[in-house]
């Protein structure tokens, strides 16, 4: 019988889970790098560019930068390399690998072993040349992954700085743009460093939009944003007075003209670094679906580019929903997104986007009175949502009755920002481990009658 014609809560939720999975295959760092190089009789080509190289300096920084160093070193002969590649990574996805000096270091809040890491890095790029090849492999969570305070200022006021942005609810890119201000490396800084040597950036985005100064904060792509926008961004989201005095200090001297800036378009970085998109959530979001319609079941994109308070788009997703009524009574619909939300903490429960957004949706589904059996799942690709073990959550219709048996109260938990443990009273977590890549977060909504 097709399963468009037994559908049933176990059904759509194993539906939902293998749909989430082949959207993270589909962001496989291997083979995602592979694709982009190969090897031609004068040396390595990159990307379709003309030129070709025979002495590569290798660097990788992000969650998934053991994956794409391994799909490079399957392509690059050994006597290309310059030095032992620099691999840094969060801590799930670290594993040593031969021939490579592998970092574990800090996320999504920055710690001394990044530093250390972005230290060798900036060691490793002083000694590069015109001759050479700079290959830089750059992944989601690199922002955290490899910091190098600027000058004058120390990684803990960095950390503080950090932590009090991603507290208030600002988004991924606001939040890059002031970390490139208070940066060595970030905002084309980086590449800065390397020049006069050959720079080519493989990049797997985790940005929705794809816009390459934001991924990982752009360390190789000339940075827009000025320090008059980083001052503007950190009073608009409250946190200006509560900055440690050597962050503020640099931000008002640098306001006032008096610090050099990023990179700017039309400099040399922008002249003479080149930045490859290898992967992206679009392609993972078109995956999950190709997955679902395998199955017969008609798929409608809800939104490619979905962010905003993880509360508020579950509110608007459960009421599109209800306007699919009469036609999901002609058969099981899937509805998908894909994107990054965000949240503002206001309690200290545990969590993450991706749970805090089905939890709400679930109690949403409750007070707008759905009317539909529906199953919804929210995850990260990268297998971990927040400081958390899971990658998100995957809630029904019965999810806040399970809970409430278990002894929660579904509403307090939410506004406690607590929906890691509401979800473990239900029963709904999705705990994946970590994926060695990171393409941002994927939605997929079931309904039928």
């Amino acid at each position: 019988m097709a399963l468009q014609e037994r559908m049933g809560i176990s059904q759509a939720r194993d539906l939902a889970e293998t749909a989430f999975l082949a959207g993270v295959k589909a962001a496989d760092p291997d083979k995602a790098v592979r694709a982009a190089l190969s090897v031609k009789k004068t040396g390595l080509s990159v990307a379709g560019v003309k030129d070709v190289w025979r002495h590569v300096f290798l660097i990788a920084f992000g969650k998934a930068a053991c994956g794409m160093t391994e799909g490079a070193l399957a392509v690059i002969p050994p006597e290309y390399l310059a030095a032992p590649p620099i691999v840094v990574t969060n801590d799930e996805n670290f594993r040593e690998m031969d021939g490579c000096r592998v970092f574990a270091s800090g996320h999504p809040l920055p710690d001394a072993r990044g530093m250390k890491a972005a230290q060798e890095i900036a060691a490793l790029l002083d000694q590069t040349t015109k001759e050479d090849l700079v290959l830089v492999l750059v992944s989601g969570g690199g922002s955290a992954l490899l910091p190098l305070p600027a000058e004058g200022i120390s990684l803990d006021e960095k950390i503080q700085t950090t932590d009090l942005l991603l507290a208030s609810g600002a988004g991924i890119s606001q939040v890059n743009a002031v970390r490139k201000h208070l940066s060595a490396l970030k905002g084309g800084q980086l590449a800065q460093k390397a020049l006069p040597a050959c720079v080519h950036a493989l990049i797997l985005s985790d940005v929705i939009g794809d816009d390459l100064s934001s991924i990982a904060s752009g360390p190789t792509v000339p940075d827009p944003t000025r320090f008059s926008l980083c001052r503007a961004i950190l009073k608009d989201y409250g946190v200006w007075t509560k900055l440690p005095a050597a962050v503020l200090a640099r931000l008002r001297k640098g306001h006032q003209g008096l610090l050099p800036e990023t990179p700017k378009p039309g400099g040399d970085v922008d002249r003479q670094v080149h930045n490859t998109l290898v992967g992206s959530n679009a392609l993972s979001l078109k995956a999950m679906e190709e997955a679902v319609t395998k199955q017969g079941i008609v798929v409608r994109r809800y939104d490619d580019a979905l962010t905003g308070e993880a509360r508020d788009e579950a509110a608007k997703l459960v009421a599109y929903l209800k306007t699919l009524n009469k036609d999901v009574k002609r058969g099981p619909m899937a509805v998908t997104a894909g994107g990054e939300t965000t949240v503002t903490l206001s309690g200290k429960g545990k969590g993450g986007r991706n749970q805090e957004f089905a939890l709400a949706f679930a109690i949403e589904a409750e007070r707008q009175e759905l009317g539909m059996n529906w199953e919804f799942l929210s995850a990260g690709t990268d297998g971990r949502d927040g400081p958390t073990d899971a990658a998100g959550a995957v809630v029904d219709a019965q999810t806040l009755a399970r809970m409430r048996d278990a002894g929660g109260n579904p509403a307090a938990l939410l506004a406690e920002n607590d929906a890691y443990n509401a979800l473990s009273l239900s029963g709904d977590l999705i705990k994946i481990g970590g994926t060695g890549t990171n393409v941002a977060d994927l939605q997929l909504a079931l309904i039928w009658v």
